[in-house]
């Protein structure tokens, strides 16, 4: 929209919304991990999406098995870390039967999911495919079925350059230096019904602390993971406040969905802002009971200085837009994901952004077959609505999260879609934007990203710009990702009903009080992400 012969007056007349951007306002730096992705021994995301070792002689495949096209997605996803083998899977998985010549591994019955592992795809061949895709690799302890003396068994494996047996058994499958994996989780979910070994928060923070203590005198350099709930429930303070000094991260888990009403589904991510901050607190209390205890206990001065600078952040390590009733694992949880689904996971990247002074890791559930971006069957690909979103953010959405300021009309109606009916989280109702916005600076360049979550309405909204006009480039890049239809879906056949549109569009931003302003229409039930160019540095 060219708004070259439009006043100041026009445009505050013209204006529903109104976004403010200062790009002194810094929050802070957006760690790259929160473009992180999973990939679960759960219907076909790992054989059949991953690798295909039934079809070796499909060009789409390569010697070890892996596919091209799915690792080329992927790759346009910039991907920083994958957490591997669950998930649930993760609490009857025994990593030995992965390992060695596999001919000789075993097949297992798979408690998590009712099914039979193959093994086929084990430690060595996901840090392989790791390192051909430059993923960093992050892994989970079985800590269901699983025993401390077998987690110390996979970290000497993975990590060990001595000569001891777990590290000379890597070198005679074949791998002679170390894969050096740095993240590891203890354990997954433990505090499920559904999980095999499940445990309450005393039990679990007995085992997790003596796991914790024996895996840093075996590999000091390993970042661990607390097994989180949702942020906001009494699992997350019990294990926040017990597991602090003994963690790097601590884990949230929360799927939100609503294929019945979409703008429970649009909305629903504000759940997991609110679990964010909850969590962000509670780390903040175990911090400061932590440092009183270790005071009051006499501390050495070393180790005093040492816990003062001890800071756990959250990873947010299963996260998507998923409705078990629709995409059940009785199907392989194969989601058929809508234009609505893919604002929805736009709203939760926004979130990332925003609470990026505590996010240090987020990854989404899972990246292939299962609740996932792409699709495969065996001699192509496609990619689903929710791909694009994944795909603009982490090209674009980088450097320091900025502190908008959001003026729009509020979404009075229930957020709470899917499994989130949660009593209190209805205080969070009445406060929700129709426009969702989050916004970056890098080097020269402000992105700014906005969900209009109104199913009938279009909005003109005012940008005001706290920079100089004269500083700012007229020609901004806009990419939407639109459908008149809001349930639209990509397929196989139609595999560009939902994707991006970019161009190039001419702002003229008028001065007023040393700011910049200007005018662009946001249509309704749609996303769009702009890329304003300063001049000068700020």
């Amino acid at each position: 929209m060219s708004n070259s012969a439009q006043t100041i007056e026009e445009i505050k007349s013209l204006s529903q919304s109104e976004i403010r951007i200062d790009p002194h306002r810094r929050m802070g730096a957006i760690d790259r991990k929160i473009y992180s992705g999973f990939l679960e021994h759960l219907g076909r995301c790992i054989y059949g999406g991953i690798v295909d070792y039934d079809n070796p002689d499909n060009d789409l495949i390569t010697k070890e098995g892996y596919r091209k096209d799915v690792a080329k997605a992927l790759k346009a996803l910039d991907i920083p870390v994958i957490r591997w083998p669950g998930g649930n899977f993760v609490s009857s998985y025994h990593w030995q039967d992965g390992i060695g010549p596999k001919e000789s591994r075993p097949r297992r019955p798979e408690l998590a999911w009712l099914n039979e592992e193959l093994n086929l795809f084990g430690t060595d061949e996901f840090l392989h495919w790791c390192g051909w895709m430059k993923i960093e690799p992050y892994l989970c302890l079985n800590m269901g079925t699983g025993t401390l003396d077998e987690a110390l068994a996979w970290i000497e494996y993975c990590n060990s350059n001595l000569n001891t047996y777990w590290a000379n058994l890597r070198r005679i499958n074949g791998r002679d230096e170390p894969y050096n994996v740095k993240y590891w989780s203890l354990g997954n979910e433990v505090w499920g019904p559904w999980q095999v070994g499940q445990m309450n928060e005393e039990d679990y923070c007995k085992k997790a602390i003596q796991w914790a203590k024996a895996i840093k005198l075996l590999d000091p350099s390993v970042i661990l993971v607390s097994c989180g709930c949702t942020g906001f429930s009494k699992w997350d303070y019990e294990i926040t406040q017990k597991l602090f000094r003994y963690v790097d991260f601590h884990s949230i888990h929360l799927y939100t969905s609503d294929s019945k009403d979409q703008m429970k589904n649009i909305t629903g991510p504000a759940a997991a802002e609110a679990g964010i901050q909850i969590t962000a607190k509670l780390l903040d209390l175990a911090k400061i009971t932590n440092y009183s205890s270790s005071i009051s206990n006499s501390v050495a001065a070393t180790e005093d200085l040492k816990f003062k600078q001890h800071r756990v952040k959250i990873c947010f390590d299963e996260w998507n837009v998923w409705d078990p009733v629709r995409a059940g694992g009785e199907v392989g949880c194969e989601e058929k994901y809508t234009l609505g689904d893919a604002l929805a996971v736009s709203s939760w990247l926004n979130t990332f952004i925003r609470q990026a002074e505590y996010i240090g890791m987020a990854n989404i559930a899972q990246c292939v077959n299962v609740i996932a971006p792409i699709m495969t069957k065996q001699d192509k690909l496609f990619l689903q609505t929710t791909y694009h979103p994944l795909r603009l953010f982490s090209q674009k959405m980088r450097g320091e999260s900025l502190n908008l300021h959001v003026k729009t009309p509020l979404y009075k109606g229930d957020t709470r879609g899917g499994n989130m009916n949660i009593e209190w989280l209805k205080d969070i109702d009445s406060n929700i934007c129709m426009l969702d916005c989050s916004a970056a600076i890098y080097d020269k360049n402000i992105i700014v990203a906005v969900v209009n979550r109104s199913l009938t309405e279009d909005t003109t909204t005012k940008i005001s710009l706290s920079v100089d006009p004269k500083n700012v480039n007229p020609n901004v890049n806009r990419c939407v990702i639109y459908n008149e239809d809001i349930n639209a879906i990509n397929t196989f056949d139609e595999p560009e009903n939902v994707t991006v549109s970019e161009s190039i569009i001419f702002l003229n931003f008028i001065p007023l009080n040393g700011e910049s302003n200007a005018t662009i229409l946001f249509k309704k039930h749609s996303f769009t992400l702009l890329e304003i160019q300063l001049l000068d540095e700020i």
